[in-house]
C-alpha cells in the first residue's frame, strides 16, 4: 500500500537517536541507546488487542496467569522504562539482560510479575529461543551496542542481534515483535545524507544502516511487527504530546524516553499498530490524541 509522503515538519532541532544535534553541531551530548529487531513466522497472527484481552479475561476470572512479554535490552535507559510500564499495565515481563548484576540494581526484582533472565542477542537464535521460551506472547527489542573500539558492534547488536531475536521468535512460535529503532535510519533515501545527525551516527560503525537492514529483515519475515522510530532521546520527563508520522518523514525533533516506552507498550494494546513503521517526536503544539487514533492515522506500506 502506498501513500503520498507528508510534508516534512519544520519545527527546529536537528537531531538523532539518543543525541539531539544542533545545526551548528559544536558539541554533541553523546549516548547510544539500546535498540534492535526481527523474525520468520507463518503462524496465526496475534493482534495487540488479543494479548490485552486475554490478560483482562484472566484477571476477571480470578486466574493469576498474565500474558508475558519478553523485553530484550531491559536494563537500557529505554528498555528499563518499557519494563516498568508493562508491569504497570498488568503484563508479566521476562527481562532479557546481558548483565545480571546490573539488572539486580536497576530492575524491581521484588515484583512477582517480573522474571530476569540472561540474554545476549549476539549469541545466536538457539540460546535466545531458550530464554524467550514458550510462555512469551510478544518480544520487545530495545537493545543497542555499547560504544567502544569495536566498529562492528552496531552490526553485531543492531543488525545480527535483531535478526537472531526474530529467528528465535520463529523457533518458539512468537508472532508479535516491537522494535525500537530511530528516525533517519533511511536518511540517504530521504535526501538527508548531509544531515549532521545522519553523518555522526554512521561514523560509529554505520549504526543507522545496520538498523535499517534489521528493519528490512523484520518486514520480510512475516512476523506481526511494529517498528518505532523515535527522534533524539531525552531522559527528562515528557514535555508536549506525542506526534506520530509515517516512515521516512521526520528528520529532526526529540522525545522523552518515557514517551517512547509508552508508545511501545501501547502498540501491544492496539491492533491498529500492526505491520506498521511509525516515527515519533514530542511537540508542545501537538494535540493530545489517543493511541488508537495515532496508530490508526498511519497507513501500512
Amino acid at each position: 500500500m502506498h501513500m503520498a509522503t507528508p510534508l516534512l515538519p519544520k519545527n527546529s532541532t536537528f537531531f538523532h537517536f539518543p543525541l539531539p544535534i544542533t545545526k551548528t553541531i559544536p558539541s554533541i551530548p553523546f549516548s547510544i541507546n539500546r535498540t534492535g529487531s526481527i523474525s520468520m513466522s507463518t503462524s496465526t497472527k496475534m493482534e495487540g488487542s488479543d494479548i490485552t484481552e486475554e490478560i483482562r479475561e484472566s484477571t476477571e476470572s480470578g486466574g493469576n496467569v498474565k500474558k508475558k512479554i519478553f523485553v530484550a535490552g531491559a536494563t537500557g535507559s529505554t528498555g528499563k522504562r518499557i519494563v516498568e510500564q508493562l508491569l504497570a499495565k498488568g503484563f508479566a515481563v521476562k527481562a532479557g539482560v546481558r548483565d545480571l548484576e546490573k539488572a539486580k540494581t536497576s530492575l524491581s526484582k521484588e515484583n512477582p510479575s517480573l522474571e530476569i533472565v540472561k540474554a545476549d542477542v549476539t549469541e545466536g537464535s538457539a540460546k535466545l529461543a531458550e530464554v524467550i521460551g514458550d510462555d512469551s506472547e510478544a518480544v520487545v527489542c530495545a537493545t543497542g551496542f555499547r560504544p567502544g573500539w569495536d566498529l562492528f558492534a552496531p552490526w553485531k547488536v543492531d543488525n545480527f542481534g535483531t535478526v537472531n531475536l526474530v529467528d528465535a521468535c520463529s523457533k518458539v512460535g512468537v508472532n508479535r515483535f516491537i522494535l525500537i529503532s530511530s528516525i533517519l535510519v533511511n536518511g540517504a533515501a530521504m535526501g538527508q545524507i548531509l544531515n549532521p545527525a545522519y553523518i555522526f551516527l554512521n561514523v560509529f560503525g554505520l549504526t543507522l544502516i545496520a538498523k535499517l537492514q534489521a528493519e528490512q529483515y523484520i518486514r520480510k519475515s512475516g512476523i506481526n511487527y511494529t517498528i518505532i522510530r523515535p527522534g533524539g532521546l531525552r531522559n527528562d520527563s515528557p514535555t508536549g504530546n506525542v506526534a506520530m508520522e509515517p516512515e521516512d518523514t521526520l528528520y529532526e525533533g526529540t522525545i522523552s524516553r518515557d514517551q517512547v516506552a509508552e508508545v511501545a507498550v501501547e502498540s501491544l494494546v492496539h491492533p491498529e499498530s500492526s505491520y506498521k513503521v511509525v516515527e515519533i517526536v514530542s511537540r508542545v503544539d501537538a494535540p493530545k490524541r489517543s493511541y488508537k487514533d495515532l496508530f490508526g492515522s498511519i497507513e501500512q506500506r
